[in-house]
Order: C-alpha cells, then structure tokens, then sequence
C-alpha cells in the first residue's frame, strides 16, 4: 500500500516554505515553475479515456462504450495498465526534452463514470454504459491499472464527472439536474463511490451543471457530506474545465470570478481547470479565502505529486518510448475490439467462407473512415485499420474487394456541385458486381460527442433523434433492395434505430468505435477467425416515444431497470457462434444470511454449439416483496468466459450484499426484502432477450431470514 501519510507529510513540508501568491499559482491546471523551491511547472491537464490522447501517438483502443460491451474486467484492467505505461513513456521522454506542455503529465482525468441514462446524449460513448453495477466493476478495474500497485503511483486516475451529469450538452453549463435521494444512491453515485472505496482512486472530477440547486465545483453535498465525509475520499478535487467560471457567467450563484473561485475553494475544489483561480489573489485579499484554505488544497495537490514520485526516482522512470504502440500493446486493443463488437443480428449467413465469396462489397461512409474508428478524446494511431481495408488486408488477392462510399456522412451529397444522393448509383453498381454486401453506416465523433467539441446539427454534440442522417437512411434502403445478403456494420457510440436493419439485413454488427485495429478486428469475426462476444451495455430503444424529457433525471422509464416498453435490443444482449447455455445454479453455503455477506453462485455452463466461443454470464436479482426495488430485475454479478465446442465447466460468481438491499426514498440502502428471485444466463431475463437468443435464464428461488 502506498505511503499517502509520507506524502502528505512531505507535500506540507515543501507548501510551508511557499508564499500565499505562489501557493495560489499551484491551484491552476497549468501550475508554474516556482525555481527557488526546485519545482518544475506541471500541466495537469492530461487525457486516457481509451488510450494516451491528445499527444501524438498512442495505441488506440475502443471507445470507453465499446470496452464496456467486452463486459471483462480483466481486459479493463490490462488495457488501464498499457495506458498508463505509455503515459510514463511519454511523460520521461517530454520531461528529458524539458517539455512541460499540456497533455503530457501523469494525471489522467479518466475514466467517465456518468451513467448513460438517455440515448440522445453526445457524450455517452465515453462511459461504461446505463448501469451502476457494470460500471462500477469496470471503473474500479480501469482505475487499477491506470494507477498500479507499485510504491508509487503508475499515473493519477479521475472519476469524472461528479455528479448526476449526462446532458444535455446545450444547456450544461446553465443546467440544474434535480435527482431524488433515491436515483442520487441507487443510480448515479454508485461508481463513484466504488472508485473512491475500492480503488482509492487519486482524484475526482466536478460537472459544469448544479446538481440540485448547488454547483457541482462547489456543492456541500456532494463534495463534503458524501465524498470527503461518508466515504472518506483522500485524494484531490478538479473542476471541469471553465466550469467555476460558470457560477458566475451562467449558473448566477455569484457576481464575478472572485466571488466564483472562492466559493470553489471554500468547497473544497482543490484544482481549477481554467483561469478563474487567477482571482484567487484578489479573493485573499478581500478576506473571502483563508491561507490555510489555500494550503489545504495545495497540500492535497502536492501529495498527489509526490505519490506519482515526481520528485525522486521511480520504477516507472526507465519505461523506454519505444513500448508507446508496440506489437504487444496493439494486440490487446485487437483483442479489446474483437471482444466488444456486438453481433445483433444472425440469420446463418456468418461466419462468412471466403472460398464462396468471388466479390464482397463494402459500401457506406463509414467503410473507409478514421473517425469512424476513434470516438472522442483520442490519440494518434501508428496505423489505422478501416472495415474496408480489414477486408483488404485479410482476403488479400482470394477475393475481389469494390469499394463504393455511397454517400456522406450527413450532408445530402458527397460532392457540393452535385445532385443529392449522388454516389448512390455507384453503391448499387458496386452491389450488383457483389456476392455479399458489407454495409458501414452510423456516426463519428462530429455527430455525437461534447458540446464544443463537434459541429453537429444536433444541438451541441447531442442527438435530437435514434435516426441515421437521411443520407445513411437512403443509402441503406437502396442496397436492402437490391436483394443480396447486406451485413450491416453500425459505427457509433450510442443506440440508434436499427429497425429496418433488423427486419431485411442477413446480419447486423454493433462495432461502437473500436480503436485503430478495428477493420482488422471485424475481418477476423465476419470471416471466424474469432465468435463475437460482446454484449450490449445500453438498451437499444426502439423509438423515444415512451422516454421521459431529456432534461428529467428521474429513472422512471429509463434503462432496463425501469423501462416498460419492449426494446428493439435488450441490455446484456449479444450473439455469438457458440451456444452457451446455464444449466443449474447452486449457492454456496447459508443463503438466509446473503444480506451481511453476500454469496457465491456456482453456476454450470455448457457450450451446445459447435465452435469455440467468449460469452459472458450474467445474476440479475429481483426483490419480490419490496416497495423500493426497481420493477425489472437488476445486474448483480457478471463473469467473462471461454468454452470449447461441447464443454460444459462449473464457473463461480460473487454476488454481494448489496443485491440484497434496495434504496429508499431518503436515499438509504436498506434490507427490505425476504424473498428474491436469481436469474443466471447469458442475457438479462427479459422477453424480448428470451426471443431473440431462444433460451431461457436459469432461475434461483431465494427466502432470506
């Protein structure tokens, strides 16, 4: 365990020999040099959400949205770990060269632990998903990685963004998200919480928008009663960047940017990213900050320092450049794409056998696009892989591949001068000449992602609707009608309307954005080299007629655990081209105490099909006799797992006490339920699941004492 009291302690020693000015220049993201004392400036504005970004190159793995679809915490872990390592390499390389720029450092303001409640929101894809217990498990594991457990910190996580934030991106900086107790302990803090408890992640986050009625830069409750009171967070505190500035430019909980940064600081908001802790000193003097106040958060800035080793020699400071991209770091991100594509969609038509394909043809705007590989918040590959050039680089000179863009992105046609629909006619020759038609549809980071970032039509990075542009919507339905087998591959970051696809396409492949290796990943599962294996961490809605106002941050409706209408794709759901099946589920030990300690559920699986293949079991619990419990039953353990061709294996699966409690209204975690029923299966235990994979979950009758 880390010396976080030798830190601290040091960090006190070296801020008592500072002024108050220069104290002050400490609390800024792009903290100066202060020479006389040895200290070198430090930007602590860095980014790895899904690989080291922003600074040249890096691997680039999946999305945070498509890691999640893997559902394997180990693979989190590994890929936080190869993140982190490729920060170092590129921290010791800038700092030999005396580069102290932006993007470079070792505190990385990941992961994103928002839930993804609503669909339209733009930013969603940097998340884990819509559920608090998948989220945790893969948050807790990312944050591992990233930080290590050596004697120093390997890099320095942040949960971001704390708390209650997932749009809309238009309005976040005005934006007043109201949360019951309820939702605030069952949905939206949970991550957090298991990220300060069970990681010991370094920092933490601030959102642009109040959480009911306070800022959340400056917000007594979020910041003070629940994360530094009732779990004890030891580490820093971050503002969004420019967000103090928002208390007084939108928000109007202050006059200027005096008043803002100290409200900020009073709070406990250690570090600003922005300028407005420039007023800091204006604020001293007015008498609204105290020097000791000051040092509080330049000593919890400083201990981080220190426990990244940044001023003594390190394990981590011979991590040479060249590991950044390596073959070994590039195979895990094919491995992390591989494992997160989602096959929706299989009427026999996959694997494909290449010796029956004399054509294939790859047509769609995303077929040949780099952003369709990247998401937001991402680096620079060595190489990119588009779907089009996997198909390339695995057929080879065996088969004949046509290429045909068919349309833009989003604009009516692909050349200004031309009629619209332009390049559909070239889609459909390209069609005729082929076998099979592999269609690359959806979005990039320009139709989805944060506000400012992007130059959507969509309201500041969000989605107005569930449709593909009309482009797209064109396109897919001209080739769905030429009648040759279209296997549609969806590049986005979020749930779309695929109902069309659904109904007329052979095959449909949900491969979120899969990071540089992604053609080279979807070659090797259409042609099975490897089975799919992930699984959907959202539901797909059909329409958003039956969600509540994007503006609502009630759960009421939302995601499987409160939706009432049937979905077009359920959370948990995927194919692959084994069929593992649950066969028996037994609990270990005395299941009337579950409710201080939890169980363990020994659960027998058996794979029926003929090919090997990756899938992943899920618990789901309901409470049969709580007012409290959510209507649908609820994630409550999941295992990632591998089975030969007809074996069957016994796995074992935690499940904790926590699944035995509900939240009240007060927002108080409480037992309130003897009987329960445990679903074990390869998908949530819904109708919609149950139709689409044709098997039912096991279940588990449970009474309680």
């Amino acid at each position: 365990m880390r010396d976080r009291e030798k830190a601290k302690k040091l960090a006190q020693e070296l801020v008592g020999q500072m002024t108050e000015e220069e104290m002050a220049s400490q609390l800024r993201f792009d903290a100066p040099a202060i020479e006389r004392l040895g200290i070198p400036a430090y930007n602590w504005w860095n980014e790895g959400l899904h690989g080291v970004a922003r600074a040249g190159t890096a691997t680039v793995f999946p999305q945070a949205i498509g890691l999640a679809a893997a559902w394997d915490v180990q693979l989190m872990e590994e890929t936080g770990d190869i993140i982190a390592t490729e920060a170092r390499a590129k921290y010791n390389a800038a700092v030999k060269s005396g580069d102290r720029d932006i993007y470079k450092g070792l505190t990385l303001w990941s992961p994103n632990v928002n839930i993804f409640r609503d669909p339209r929101w733009g930013r969603g894809h940097e998340t884990y998903g819509e559920d608090p217990v998948l989220t945790a498990r893969l948050a807790v594991s990312m944050v591992r990685g990233m930080q290590g457990d050596g004697e120093y910190l390997k890099t320095a996580a942040c949960a971001k963004h704390f708390a209650v934030h997932s749009g809309p991106e238009a309005l976040r900086h005005s934006f007043n998200a109201k949360a019951s107790k309820k939702d605030m302990y069952e949905t939206y803090l949970p991550a957090f919480e298991a990220c300060v408890k069970e990681a010991d992640v370094e920092s933490v986050m601030g959102a642009y928008n109040r959480t009911n009625d306070e800022p959340c830069c400056a917000n007594e409750e979020l910041m003070n009663e629940i994360l530094r009171g009732k779990w004890e967070f030891q580490g820093h505190y971050v503002s969004d960047c420019w967000a103090v500035r928002d208390f007084h430019d939108h928000h109007g909980v202050t006059k200027n940017g005096v008043e803002s940064s100290a409200m900020a600081l009073n709070a406990g908001c250690d570090l600003n990213c922005g300028c407005t802790y420039l007023c800091l000193k204006e604020a001293l003097h007015r008498h609204l900050i105290q020097k000791e106040t000051l040092k509080t958060s330049a000593v919890r800035l400083f201990t981080t320092r220190f426990l990244l080793g940044m001023f003594t020699e390190t394990e981590y400071d011979k991590i040479p450049y060249d590991c950044t991209a390596s073959p070994q770091h590039l195979a895990v991100a094919q491995r992390a794409a591989e494992e997160g594509m989602v096959l929706l969609k299989n009427n026999g038509i996959l694997p494909l056998n290449k010796t029956g394909i004399k054509t294939l043809g790859v047509i769609g705007p995303n077929a040949d696009s780099r952003s369709s590989l990247d998401g937001n918040y991402h680096g620079t590959a060595s190489r990119y892989v588009t779907a089009l050039e996997g198909m390339q680089d695995y057929l080879g000179e065996d088969v004949r591949v046509m290429y045909s863009k068919g349309c833009h992105l989003y604009r009516k046609n692909e050349e200004l001068l031309a009629q619209e629909n332009d390049r559909i006619s070239e889609a459909l020759a390209v069609a005729e000449c082929s076998d099979v038609i592999l269609l690359c549809l959806g979005l990039d980071e320009t139709l989805e992602g944060e506000e400012g970032d992007t130059g959507n039509a969509y309201s500041s990075g969000d989605k107005k609707d569930l449709d593909l542009p009309k482009s797209q919507r064109d396109l897919m339905r001209a080739v769905l009608q030429t009648g040759k087998p279209v296997i549609a591959c969806i590049f986005s970051g979020s749930a779309l309307d695929l109902s069309l696809l659904e109904e007329q396409a052979a095959a449909v492949v949900q491969a979120w954005y899969p990071g540089a290796q992604g053609g080279r990943a979807l070659a090797r599962i259409l042609f099975g080299e490897v089975s799919p294996c992930g699984k959907l961490p959202v539901t797909f809605y059909k329409n958003l007629n039956a969600l509540p106002d994007f503006e609502d941050y009630s759960m009421e409706g939302r995601t499987y655990r409160y939706l009432k209408e049937e979905p077009l794709y359920p959370f948990g759901y995927g194919l692959t081209y084994g069929d593992i099946r649950v066969s028996g589920v037994q609990a270990e030990g005395g299941i009337e105490h579950a409710a201080e300690s939890g169980i363990r559920l020994h659960v027998t699986v058996k794979n029926e099909g003929s090919r090997s293949t990756k899938d992943v079991i899920q618990v789901y619990i309901h409470s049969e006799d709580s007012e409290f419990a959510p209507p649908n039953p609820v994630l409550c353990s999941f295992l990632k797992i591998e089975a030969d061709a007809g074996e069957e294996k016994t796995v074992m699966l935690e499940v904790p006490k926590e699944a035995f409690t509900v939240v009240n209204e007060e927002g108080e975690r409480i037992v309130d339920a003897h009987a329960f029923t445990l679903y074990a299966g390869t998908s949530a235990p819904d109708a919609r699941s149950r139709e689409l994979l044709g098997k039912e979950p096991v279940r588990l009758q449970m009474t309680l004492e």
